[in-house]
């Protein structure tokens, strides 16, 4: 977990654990060698 500063342009992502569209749980790691796309919405489900 990055708990000190952001990430910058082209540096690795921390590990993490994220649920799919689907709800099953998938880490960075189970994804290692493949192309990973990370598409969220900051505001999604939130009253701002």
């Amino acid at each position: 977990m990055v708990t000190e500063g952001m990430l910058t342009e082209g540096s690795p992502a921390p590990p993490f654990e994220l649920s799919d569209q689907h709800g099953s749980r998938v880490s960075l790691a189970d994804l290692a060698g493949k192309w990973v796309v990370l598409w969220w919405y900051p505001k999604a489900s939130t009253p701002g």
